[in-house]
């Protein structure tokens, strides 16, 4: 019967990953911030509050917000957002990230490749998961075993090569085995999140809020 249960558990631990704190900034002002905290309702902090959540505004402006989540200090600009694991040591498998628009219109999320913390920029106008081949390295991909490919950019034919990423990982959810695209050189400056991981998805907009939702 014990083993049984061992069983049962392998099976589902994969599934599982540390809970986590994701704090959005969506409004900044002098000494207070607007904060959207693991997808809830907008709601204006002054300096010093704390939240239910456990994060504390430690100071604010036009420009940014300095948090204290789980123990760390975090600074943040309009739009951005940071999830920190919680150090309860919690469960949760809720399969899914909300990200809202920065000034521009465009929405960024930080995450993971194969464990390496990395900055993603939804790109539906993207075929694949794009990074620069710097990135690729931090992340520990040999791109380079990859298949070499010929991709059009606005500066004309760059060289690239077609890989499988192993493990892309944005607050609460987790896609293994995405096609990625590495380009040579330090293009683009940030992860462009394609269609080979949104297709995996479930997108939901809301104003400025985009909840990407793991369907498989």
């Amino acid at each position: 019967m014990r083993w049984g249960w061992v069983g049962l558990l392998s099976c589902l631990l994969p599934q599982l990953a540390l809970a986590e704190t994701q704090v959005n900034v969506v409004g900044l002002f002098h000494g207070k911030a607007i904060l959207v905290i693991n997808g809830g309702k907008p709601k204006t902090w002054s300096e010093n509050d704390v939240t239910p959540e456990g994060v504390k505004l430690v100071a604010a402006d036009s420009n940014k917000a300095v948090l204290e989540v789980e123990g760390r200090r975090r600074e943040l600009g309009m739009g951005q957002a940071v999830s920190v694991a919680s150090t309860s040591g919690a469960l949760s498998a809720n399969g899914s990230i909300t990200m809202y628009a920065d000034s521009t219109g465009h929405h960024f999320a930080e995450g993971q490749i194969n464990g390496a913390a990395l900055r993603f920029l939804v790109d539906t106008g993207a075929s694949a998961i794009v990074m620069n081949s710097g990135d690729a390295r931090y992340a520990k991909i040999d791109y380079k075993r990859g298949s070499p490919v010929s991709v059009q950019t606005a500066n004309g034919v760059a060289e690239a090569y077609r890989v499988v990423i192993n493990s892309v990982k944005l607050n609460g959810l987790v896609l293994n085995q995405v096609d990625g695209i590495v380009m040579e050189g330090g293009s683009p400056a940030v992860v462009l999140l394609g269609m080979s991981a949104l297709n995996r998805v479930d997108m939901k907009r809301d104003g400025i809020a985009l909840t990407l939702t793991k369907k498989y």
